[in-house]
């Protein structure tokens, strides 16, 4: 069931984002057809099924706002005939939350799909000798996903590399003045003897910041799969920031370095990617810690490990053979 669903979801999208003059509503209720009571009814009935196809693929397409890197979009495109307006209003790989934050930021859009197609390549890049590599055929498509997306360690790495991604590209646009909302860090830090802060640096709090308003909102906090996403997500947030790169140039006469002006900057995805590998390998199981029947956080569930910290990938389930 799960299978089928997961098919018509896909084939819906890339209908509705492949097509640039085609929407929900035509697909249902084609122009071709009669006016009046007769129409005004045809128009009520198709506006009904419009919203069970939505709330169908709602339900399987949370956490998963990444697959739009499945959907081959041309981001070079996008302003041209309220495309993102339409993208962000009909994508059924975003929840309702993420599509209104889209469809209020329209130019949010391309960071997003290039967060995912970046996320994507240096994920299948790392795993590509291996048996999983980031892709799932479901019929005669291939799909950018997990084979068994039940909270196991598959699930921790994508759940990591998206997120940071996400924070990565938001940061590195922001950097290079190609959204409107942002600009680089011009903070002065602390001063040092040797050298000063100074320069554009990367803000990647504010990447983060953002990335996390996106991402985060649409698990659900009382269930072992929310909480696993949520510390996963904020494990490869944490281990963005810790990753940053602190750049120098000298200045002064005839090649001295009288003066060293330094700025903070951006680790390469590759290096992410790499890194996320490492914590993918010590990744810990963990189980539910509940509190009258509810679940109030994870826990390793071998005790005589060491306690799992905020940078550690966490998953809830064993890989499948």
């Amino acid at each position: 069931m799960v299978k089928h669903k997961r098919s018509f979801c896909f084939r819906l999208s890339n209908v509705l984002l492949l097509r640039p003059r085609t929407t929900l509503l035509s697909l249902v209720w084609p122009r071709a057809g009669g006016g009046g009571r007769w129409g005004g009814a045809v128009q009520r009935k198709s506006i009904q099924l419009l919203l069970l196809v939505l709330a169908y693929c709602n339900g399987f397409t949370d956490a998963s706002w990444w697959r739009v890197a499945d959907l081959s979009l041309d981001v070079k495109h996008f302003h041209r005939d309220n495309r993102s307006f339409e993208i962000c209003s009909e994508n059924t790989y975003f929840t309702q939350h993420q599509r209104e934050i889209c469809y209020n930021n329209p130019e949010l859009l391309k960071v997003i799909v290039n967060a995912a197609n970046i996320a994507k390549y240096e994920c299948q890049s790392y795993f590509q000798n291996s048996r999983w590599n980031c892709s799932v055929k479901r019929g005669s498509e291939i799909l950018y996903g997990n084979l068994d997306d039940n909270g196991n360690r598959e699930t921790a790495y994508l759940s990591a590399i998206n997120a940071a991604s996400l924070a990565w590209t938001i940061t590195r646009y922001c950097t290079k003045g190609e959204l409107t909302m942002c600009t680089c860090d011009h903070i002065q830090r602390k001063k040092h003897s040797k050298w000063t802060w100074g320069g554009c640096s990367e803000d990647v709090n504010y990447g983060i910041k953002q990335a996390r308003q996106f991402v985060d909102p649409q698990e659900d906090r009382s269930t072992s799969f929310g909480l696993m996403n949520l510390h996963n997500n904020e494990a490869a947030r944490r281990t963005l920031r810790a990753k940053m790169q602190k750049v120098c140039k000298c200045h002064g006469m005839s090649g001295s370095c009288t003066t060293r002006v330094c700025w903070r900057r951006l680790p390469p995805m590759k290096q992410m990617a790499d890194t996320f590998g490492s914590m993918f390998d010590a990744a810990a199981l963990v189980k539910p810690v509940e509190n009258k029947g509810v679940i109030k956080k994870l826990k390793r569930k071998d005790s005589q490990y060491k306690k799992v910290n905020k940078s550690d990938l966490v998953y809830i389930a064993e890989s499948p053979d």
